[in-house]
């Protein structure tokens, strides 16, 4: 079936749906990285997103089961590749990706000038975009709607068994994340973004803000929690897009990146050293302004922007990669081990 993707400026993409059938909007952004789709689409962070690939060919390991993915559903809005392997090869697939696109309603468009819509998007900013293929709809910025609220968990869950207990605030949280804590040997309670912890019956030793999509100010109830926690001086911690809410909640400010941050190849440097990790991320917004008694942890080794921030004083700190990162690489997982031993 032949269709398009359409840019707010007008530039039109031909290709060939391999998902479902319907058309859709959102923020047409990038994603540097040779493997992780599986990981990639079912990533909350990128709720209200059409996806574009860098890596050619996709498709070529099908789909695995879910306990594999970041969340129990495709997160994306589209998919946008260069070229659809339909005959994957790996022990662990269970299906072709065009299936589970179909089976959960994402468009997708296999098309030829990938290389050059991601070149548009470094140079021009992430567009807003429309893969069109059954009904013509309107444009459609997702930045404003306040994704948090729709990604979050709705209820709570306690998970694990530990002498220390952490309360994951949930905004959007890859799965790994709570893997990561409860292979740690924690206790994990599991809260929605808008859950007063601190109005609680349950006790609790540290608190993780995990990632999320959209714009953190959005978050307005999981910015209150974390300047409740600041003020209890209980040991916080924040991973992405917890990263901007706790630089908010002190003081700080953001803004909204270019084109943002999308791989598993992007390098950080940290703070007064010459130590460079890679590491997985996914984010459009960052850290501008930065709050009173933090300072900077990690910084970007492309633009120099901010990477992470850590007090002075106490234990509070964040970064704005994945140390959970799946499908890897795993170069920050210590970050775990390094905000446990300080609670």
């Amino acid at each position: 079936m032949n269709t398009k993707l359409l840019l707010q400026d007008g530039t039109e993409f031909l290709g060939t749906s391999f998902g479902a059938p319907h058309s859709v909007s959102g923020e047409v952004v990038f994603s540097t990285g040779m493997v992780g789709y599986p990981e990639s689409l079912t990533d909350p962070s990128f709720k209200g997103q059409i996806l574009v690939l860098t890596y050619p060919l996709v498709g070529n390991y099908g789909v695995p089961d879910p306990v594999y993915w970041e969340s129990e559903k495709i997160q994306i809005s589209g998919l946008i590749v260069s070229q659809y392997i339909d005959t994957p090869s790996h022990f662990e697939s269970k299906r072709t990706l065009s299936q589970w696109l179909k089976d959960e309603q994402i468009p997708a468009i296999e098309m030829k000038d990938t290389r050059f819509l991601a070149q548009k998007i470094r140079n021009d900013g992430s567009p807003l975009g429309k893969i069109l293929i059954s009904d013509h709809i309107s444009f459609h910025d997702p930045n404003k709607d306040n994704l948090v609220a729709q990604v979050s968990a709705k209820e709570v869950k306690k998970e694990g068994k530990g002498n220390k207990t952490i309360v994951l605030i949930d905004c959007g949280s890859k799965e790994n994340i709570k893997r990561n804590l409860l292979r740690r040997g924690l206790q994990v309670i599991t809260v929605p973004w808008d859950y007063d912890v601190f109005a609680s019956d349950f006790k609790f030793d540290a608190i993780l803000i995990s990632n999320g999509p959209g714009d953190p100010k959005m978050a307005d109830k999981t910015i209150e929690t974390a300047k409740k926690a600041l003020e209890h001086k209980v040991p916080t911690m924040g991973i992405c897009l917890g990263n901007q809410i706790l630089s908010l909640a002190a003081g700080g400010d953001t803004f909204k990146l270019k084109f943002g941050h999308r791989g598993q190849n992007q390098p950080v440097v940290l703070e007064g050293s010459k130590k460079c990790f890679l590491t997985t991320q996914n984010h459009g917004f960052a850290i501008g302004e930065m709050p009173d008694g933090f300072k900077p942890w990690f910084t970007n080794g492309n633009d120099g922007t901010n990477e992470g921030i850590i007090h002075t004083k106490y234990p509070f700190m964040s970064v704005q990669f994945h140390p959970e990162a799946m499908c890897g690489p795993f170069d920050t997982e210590w970050i775990f081990d390094y905000f446990i031993e300080r609670l």
